[in-house]
């Protein structure tokens, strides 16, 4: 590249000398087109360098590297599952099962809290614009019986229904969103880890209204 911009400053120095206005627009024209060439190159290879950098930070779903715009970069909803696991682990759980595709029966993480609870996950890594709706309550509530969980939560990486948010109140679904995730994510890397731990065992304000038939 150094030695195509050095034949394009001889060209236009030669046409410089000949001197004509018209040989030196030339030359500057051709100058230019040179340096845009460069420019554009080296763009694509920062983007490029960028992109790898990127790649690998969620090829390894490193929970100190990880933020929210890499899980709104993840492919499909098992990496999103699998970061939750290794985060859950990070924070200092045990005991930690991920579930198995067609067979995980409404639930995606199996995990043991502070208090000896058991806790099944559904993990749901949706974008803002499509919230989270009755099926992922209705999923991971019916898992409890099969794991013989005490308390159930779902995540997203995005936002819930009204209607959602309503039967999991009525079941005592937690429902953590996307702020919530936000929240995780900070006080992990600012090693505010009981914080995040609070948040995911905080006691859910069931509600006692329900459907009254009118």
């Amino acid at each position: 590249m150094a030695d195509f911009l050095s034949r394009i400053i001889a060209c236009t120095c030669a046409k410089r000398g000949r001197g004509t206005l018209l040989e030196q627009l030339l030359a500057y024209k051709e100058l230019g087109i040179g340096l845009i060439i460069m420019f554009v190159l080296l763009v694509l290879i920062v983007r490029g360098l960028m992109r790898g950098h990127r790649n690998r930070i969620l090829r390894d779903l490193d929970p100190r590297k990880i933020g929210i715009q890499d899980i709104d970069r993840m492919e499909d909803g098992s990496e999103f599952e699998l970061y939750l696991q290794r985060l859950l682990s990070a924070l200092g759980y045990h005991d930690i099962y991920k579930t198995t595709g067609s067979r995980d029966f409404g639930a995606d993480l199996v995990f043991t809290d502070r208090a000896g609870d058991r806790i099944v996950i559904q993990a749901k890594r949706y974008g803002v614009q499509h919230p989270v709706g009755l099926g992922a309550v209705q999923e991971i509530y019916t898992s409890m019986r099969y794991y013989a969980a005490d308390k159930s939560v779902v995540i997203t990486s995005g936002r819930y229904t009204e209607s959602c948010k309503t039967l999991a109140a009525v079941n005592g679904v937690k429902l953590l969103d996307r702020d919530d995730l936000v929240d995780m994510i900070d006080w992990f890397k600012t090693k505010r880890r009981e914080e995040a731990m609070d948040l995911i065992e905080s006691k859910v304000d069931v509600m006692v209204t329900k459907w009254s038939g009118k």
